[in-house]
């Protein structure tokens, strides 16, 4: 065989292991951007490997892609760009075709921005092993030797992580009944009903705006309901749809620019969470539907 047909090859079963490579660095990154600079490095290491010597390629990028994505995650641990907690994972807008199976629901649920929102709160090893074991399913073997640590210690990592996961992350409730507690929540916006937003809102609820000038945090169902971010004009002109497969709205300027996307988390009944991005940057970035 020669070198250019090995080469070409090698490309073909790097380009079939491309988007799993990519979910895996995603969910690891929460940013599309990242995780398409970590398979590109893969790719790169890739290239420089005697492949006749690689016995399972598949295992191979993998653990590739965990190692530079575990780097990626330490790097922001010691360099951190924004205050802990405060940036907001890649907002992915979909149109809402309307009612959906209550089990796509939740499968849009176990990727959905809140999945993400958890892991942004785990240690980056025990990140890694989450993702790596639960979501794709990677010996702990294999993780361990990514990690530098033993299989029992590798399991303790996952184990501790999926603790704080299924803590944090409390039973969601069906798509159907997310869109008539952010449909009541828009109601009250528009009447200008206090009350009316409050009861919509979970106590603890959490505002995250990110705007020009930097991410802005609001904790607390009172502040978030007095703080007059959500106008009733930008409710009514606002299109419905699905934001990391989560209810959403996104609004327009009179001129057809983008003016805002907002994301809902419903938890027992009640927003739990709203991300709202403003940033002309980012929302020029996105790929959105056209206004309705």
């Amino acid at each position: 065989m020669t070198d250019t047909s090995r080469t070409n090859l090698v490309a073909e079963a790097f380009e079939a292991q491309r988007d799993r490579l990519h979910a895996v660095a995603y969910r690891m990154l929460g940013s599309h951007a990242d995780a398409e600079d970590v398979v590109q490095e893969a790719w790169l290491r890739l290239s420089r490997q005697d492949t006749a010597a690689i016995e399972n390629l598949a295992g191979w990028l993998t653990t590739v892609v965990g190692r530079i994505s575990l780097d990626v995650l330490r790097a922001r641990q010691t360099h951190p760009e924004s205050p802990y907690g405060s940036r907001l994972p890649e907002l992915v807008v979909t149109v809402d075709n309307g009612p959906v199976p209550e089990d796509d629901a939740a499968l849009a649920d176990s990727v959905g921005l809140a999945l993400l929102v958890v892991l942004e709160s785990l240690r980056p090893s025990e990140r890694l092993a989450f993702v790596l074991h639960d979501l794709f399913a990677v010996p702990f073997d294999e993780i361990g030797q990514i990690l530098g640590k033993s299989t029992n210690a590798t399991k303790m990592l996952a184990s501790r992580a999926r603790r704080k996961v299924q803590a944090t992350g409390r039973p969601t409730v069906a798509r159907r009944e997310q869109r008539e507690v952010v449909q009541a929540f828009l109601a009250a916006a528009r009447r200008g009903d206090f009350e009316g937003l409050l009861r919509a809102l979970d106590p603890e609820v959490r505002l995250t705006v990110d705007t020009p000038d930097g991410v802005v945090v609001i904790l607390g169902a009172t502040k978030v309901a007095a703080g007059a971010w959500l106008s009733a004009a930008t409710a009514a002109r606002g299109r419905a749809v699905l934001v990391n497969g989560r209810p959403g709205i996104v609004s327009w300027r009179e001129d057809g620019a983008p003016l805002s996307v907002i994301a809902f988390t419903v938890v027992d009944g009640r927003i739990a969470d709203l991300a709202v991005v403003t940033d002309p940057a980012k929302l020029a970035s996105m790929d959105l539907p056209d206004p309705a």
